[in-house]
């Protein structure tokens, strides 16, 4: 049957050279991972603690705000060491498990595709350090400026459609990467919270999604719910506040870290 337009035109938008590496790249990844999800709700209330109290003084000294995907990407380093088959590439012999965390951060194009671009040595930095490389990693993604050493490595990595109001996303994995996360939308939400006297009450906090897929090949649900939860524990639980040293020198702590990611 003719497929007719109501119009009476058809406009053909070629495919860029990204948006083709990005299909092929994509569908090669659903034709070889046995991809599955699972999702987790977050209370952000002890990394919005820090934030409000940090977060006008970060600005003030770096030009940029303090966004939850450091905080997230933080706690997901944390669990990797808990649970590193996280970290890993499968093959028909084994698991190869990575030593290091090349953490990759998905970067969109303005809508034109996306890049990922790479941290690496993940694990060994702490929030202030993973915010300065992610700033410099996504400025000059956007400014065309970036090496070819900047997206080779990764071996996990980030998504973070939550500032355009996701809810839910089920990502693919990016081959021959083993596990994806995706952050999504923070808001306030009502909450089942401690009263301080034993029982529970309602309250708002700041609850946001986050969303693990893994490669059913590499390891099991059991193991992948237990790492989500790892996350979310540390986003719950951790000191961020140390993560910074004193509020007076929050922004001496992150100044002084060294360049993860060279600006040249």
């Amino acid at each position: 049957m003719e497929n007719m337009d109501p119009a009476g035109e058809v406009t053909l938008v070629p495919h860029s050279a990204i948006r083709k590496r990005i299909a092929r790249h994509m569908a090669a990844s659903q034709a070889t991972a046995a991809h599955v999800y699972a999702m987790i709700d977050v209370d952000y209330s002890a990394v919005d603690e820090v934030r409000r109290g940090l977060g006008p003084r970060w600005r003030a000294e770096h030009g940029y705000s303090l966004t939850y995907l450091p905080f997230v990407a933080r706690a997901v380093m944390i669990a990797i060491g808990q649970y590193p088959n996280l970290n890993a590439r499968f093959t028909d012999d084994g698991l190869e498990l990575r030593r290091e965390v090349g953490l990759g951060v998905a970067v969109d194009l303005n809508f034109e595709g996306l890049i990922v671009p790479v941290i690496p040595q993940a694990t060994q930095l702490g929030v202030p350090a993973i915010a300065r490389a992610v700033e410099d990693l996504a400025s000059r993604t956007r400014d065309g400026k970036l090496r070819s050493q900047d997206v080779a490595g990764g071996t996990f990595t980030l998504s973070n459609p939550g500032p355009f109001g996701a809810r839910i996303t089920l990502p693919i994995i990016s081959q021959p990467q083993v596990a994806i996360v995706t952050v999504d939308a923070i808001a306030p939400r009502p909450a089942v919270v401690p009263d301080g006297a034993g029982g529970n009450t309602l309250g708002i906090r700041p609850i946001g999604n986050l969303t693990l897929a893994w490669d059913h090949r590499a390891f099991d649900g059991a193991y992948a719910a237990s790492a989500l939860s790892a996350i979310r524990s540390a986003l719950e639980s951790h000191d961020w506040r140390a993560e910074f040293g004193s509020p007076a020198a929050a922004g001496a702590a992150a100044s002084s870290s060294p360049a993860v990611v060279s600006s040249t």
